[in-house]
């Protein structure tokens, strides 16, 4: 009731302009770079509606009365997912609590409008207050907002934080105390409605970076039961190796951020096919923020350290042949930088090309949507970004030179021309 009541208050004050598009559409590519392994030369995307119909290189494949799109300037890549956002806490830190979290909510269309700008058509947001992150998926997925394509986690999970009451603290949304009130927690968010359960197992945020772990093996595996019963998945924060480590033993789908993990706990990673989401780019933000953020002395050089030692921890998972995904943990005011990730994962070891992986291809299969997204190919969503220049060989291309984007068929940003910003 409440999601509902919301999402109807907000659409009487916050209305978007939503792209409008013919049904058929022939999108020329100079070169085509489809997720799959394939390159193609002149390539041609047929679009019907919200889907790729077609893939090919016959200029007589083209549907007469289809709008013809000329990107032959450019290299076609699917659109990219970004596996860790925050795109409801709105822009500035120090006015999220004042504002509420409907106002952080409504403040994030600016976000969303950055993202698709960086070429990422799906991400997977992963934290909310009162659930505005369903909110703000059912309002893109409803047309009334323009913005990428959200899955969520509505309330993390994470121990009690109310100050000790004799009389009995009430648990807040995600709280739990001991593996069963995990598990109740788990299915709570389940009801509301959300797409994975994600576990806070460790301090770790801003300039903390500590990594001390929160919740126990227990209760990771009684939220990780849960989820797993009712054919969802499972995402689990952990700054240090030892949540890492339970996260990994308690069945999670994805670890999220965890440097110092020893070479145990990445084979074991690389044996379960747990997805590692190091997220390394977000501690550059904060070092790059940490003036305006007011933050404490010595915090950059924190900052610095954690950085260094998720990098190392990323390379030897790399090395291991774990299988590294693309997040940004993008919030405040670094939407639009969500791809710099994929020029740390080079930094690691990978090569353009499996950076770009990260953040299509094996993505998409670690959402379970390797059928819809993540690839330019027939029955696929119409998920499509331009670059200039190419990617395989130069992953700033990716990064940095994003001229125009289609997500589900609609084009949402086009810098083709001069003058021309979306």
């Amino acid at each position: 009731m409440f999601r509902k009541s919301l999402v109807a208050g907000l659409m009487m004050f916050a209305v978007v302009a939503v792209p409008s598009f013919a049904a058929t559409k022939a999108l020329k590519f100079g070169k085509l770079v489809d997720g799959a392994g394939r390159v193609l030369n002149n390539a041609i995307v047929i679009v019907d509606n919200d889907r790729i119909t077609a893939v090919t290189t016959a200029a007589n494949a083209i549907p007469a009365g289809a709008e013809v799109i000329d990107l032959s300037r450019y290299t076609g890549i699917p659109g990219m997912i970004d596996a860790h956002t925050h795109l409801t806490y709105g822009p500035d830190p120090s006015q999220r609590a004042a504002r509420g979290s409907i106002v952080s909510m409504v403040l994030g269309q600016d976000a969303l409008k950055k993202t698709l700008e960086s070429g990422v058509t799906t991400v997977r947001d992963m934290n909310a207050s009162d659930y505005t992150d369903i909110a703000m998926r059912d309002l893109i997925s409803m047309g009334t907002w323009v913005g990428p394509r959200m899955l969520v986690v509505g309330c993390g999970l994470r121990p009690q934080r109310g100050r000790f009451n004799p009389a009995g603290t009430p648990l807040g949304c995600g709280e739990g105390n001991g593996a069963d009130e995990f598990a109740r927690a788990a299915r709570q968010q389940l009801a509301a409605g959300v797409d994975w359960i994600k576990i806070f197992g460790s301090t770790g945020s801003g300039q903390d970076v500590t990594g001390f772990q929160t919740v126990t093996y227990e209760e990771m595996k009684a939220a990780a039961d849960i989820t797993h019963g009712m054919g969802k998945k499972i995402a689990i924060h952990s700054y240090g190796p030892g949540g890492g480590r339970d996260a990994i033993r308690a069945g999670t789908d994805s670890l999220e951020h965890a440097a110092d993990m020893d070479d145990e706990t990445i084979a074991e990673m690389v044996r379960k096919k747990v997805y590692y989401v190091p997220t390394i780019d977000h501690n550059r933000y904060y070092f790059d923020n940490a003036e305006r953020f007011n933050y404490a002395p010595g915090a950059t050089d924190r900052l610095t350290d954690f950085i260094n030692r998720n990098l190392e921890s990323a390379r030897k998972a790399v090395k291991a042949g774990a299988m590294l995904v693309m997040g940004s943990d993008a919030i405040y005011t670094m939407f639009g930088q969500n791809t710099r990730e994929l020029g740390w994962f080079v930094k690691a070891g990978m090569t353009p090309e499996q950076a770009l992986g990260s953040a299509t291809g094996v993505a998409a299969k670690m959402l379970g949507m390797e059928k819809q997204i993540g690839s330019v190919a027939p029955g696929f969503f119409a998920d499509i970004v331009a670059v200039e220049g190419d990617p395989l060989a130069d992953i700033n291309v990716t990064m940095n030179n994003v001229r125009w984007v289609m997500k589900g068929g609609a084009v949402v940003v086009d810098k083709t021309r001069p003058g021309k910003s979306n």
